[in-house]
């Protein structure tokens, strides 16, 4: 394990490969994908909760919204308040108050209930996505945090790849309560994980008063910092670019390339070997190559895939098969780009702020993801189309790429 200086910042360990506890690894792998299943678990069960709870599909598709919300200004909350507080008495909480809130979800007698309780459980799911990444920040820095950053933003960059799938498998044994149950279930795993796993990380000695001029002033230092600002904007225009795809291949790969049901729900598997396969490079490269390089093959991989998409659209006829395979290159390059741009904004900061900048990060990511991919929909039709759904990841991709190069060079 990296040591910490009084100060709170890891001592470099570049090039020296220290083990890392499995009970840490395993918890916090757990809590990292808490929140991104629970948005992507229950999408198939749409049409069914609409019908079972007598309400229009806009309404259910709200409380994907109120969950994105929750997540958001959750982290915004607890991010600061760790730096203050501690990790673990806000992990366990926000954990234990997940899993409740999800077998409420269960029970929801209509859809303006659930739209509540999603919003709280975003929030509270908010305390895996925060704090995984503010613990790694407490005991490692260097190759070491990029390791274990590496698996963690695998799991999380897993979860909207194997949520449909997964919630689909769900619909075929029960009704669409059995995805919230499932959630739940997950929840208490969790809290019992980390109650055995993870330790308090943030000394009393390192902590940072719970004061509004102390916290204005934290952030303001990280947004004026383009150490931090270049990895931010990269991680979260990236993702982007990766969630427009998400959101719109379902449409796009039926209505356009006569894609079928199962031909779709082949992709997805497809998808997750890519981003394995890259992290597992990514992994073989750290202590060979810097982490700002491994970013840049990220960034370079993802505007080439958009690049080549581009031109199947002008020059070739596009088909499921040829899409599809470009595709797949984004989602490899997602591999190198989530991992190392946490690494980067967080090990070049001051552990004492560790959770407010873990919490920027998260609060920017779900902005950015969430908001541009929307943009993929508003075509004359009302739904995305290949067209649409490749100008919203061209603009995200070179957008991410040239702010990343223009921030590192103010930082330099």
């Amino acid at each position: 394990m990296s040591t910490t200086q009084p100060d709170g910042r890891g001592t470099s360990n570049r090039g020296t490969r220290n083990r890392v506890p499995v009970g840490i690894v395993a918890a916090l792998s757990g809590v990292a994908l808490t929140g991104p299943l629970a948005t992507d678990l229950y999408l198939p069960a749409f049409p069914q909760m609409a019908q079972d709870l007598g309400a229009p599909e806009a309404r259910v598709q709200l409380t994907l919204t109120a969950m994105m919300v929750g997540m958001a200004l959750g982290q915004l909350l607890l991010g600061p308040c760790s730096d203050a507080l501690g990790r673990r008495r806000l992990l366990l909480s926000g954990i234990g108050v997940f899993a409740a809130v999800s077998f409420l979800c269960a029970v929801a007698p209509s859809a303006e209930v659930l739209v509540a309780l999603r919003f709280l459980q975003g929030a509270a799911g908010a305390a895996g996505a925060v704090l995984s990444r503010a613990v790694v920040r407490d005991l490692y820095t260097g190759d070491d945090a990029a390791r274990l950053f590496t698996r963690l933003m695998m799991v999380t960059s897993l979860a909207p790849v194997i949520g449909p799938p997964l919630g689909a498998q769900l619909l075929m044994v029960g009704p669409w309560q059995l995805c919230f149950v499932a959630l739940g279930l997950l929840g208490l795993v969790n809290l019992v994980m980390v109650w055995s796993g993870i330790p308090e990380t943030l000394p009393e000695d390192r902590r940072t008063p719970l004061r509004l001029g102390p916290l204005l002033g934290n952030i303001g230092r990280l947004l004026r910092d383009p150490r931090f600002l270049a990895p931010m904007f990269a991680l979260g225009l990236s993702y982007a670019a990766m969630f427009t795809y998400i959101s719109s291949f379902s449409f796009v790969s039926q209505n356009e390339l006569g894609a079928t049901p199962a031909q779709f729900g082949l992709i997805f598997p497809l998808n997750a070997a890519m981003l394995i396969l890259a992290n597992q490079i990514n992994s073989v490269l750290i202590g060979r190559m810097g982490t700002p390089a491994r970013l840049s093959i990220g960034l370079a991989l993802g505007p080439a895939a958009v690049a080549a998409l581009i031109a199947l659209q002008v020059f070739g006829e596009p088909t499921l098969v040829s899409v599809a395979g470009v595709l797949l290159l984004l989602m490899f390059s997602m591999g190198f780009v989530f991992p190392n741009a946490t690494t980067l904004a967080l090990s070049e900061q001051s552990a004492s702020v560790a959770g407010t900048g873990s919490a920027l990060m998260g609060t920017m990511q779900f902005a950015l993801g969430g908001g541009l991919s929307a943009l993929a929909g508003l075509t004359a039709t009302g739904g995305a189309t290949l067209v649409s759904m490749t100008v919203v990841m061209a603009a995200t991709g070179v957008l991410g790429t040239a702010l990343f190069l223009l921030f590192r060079r103010f930082g330099a």
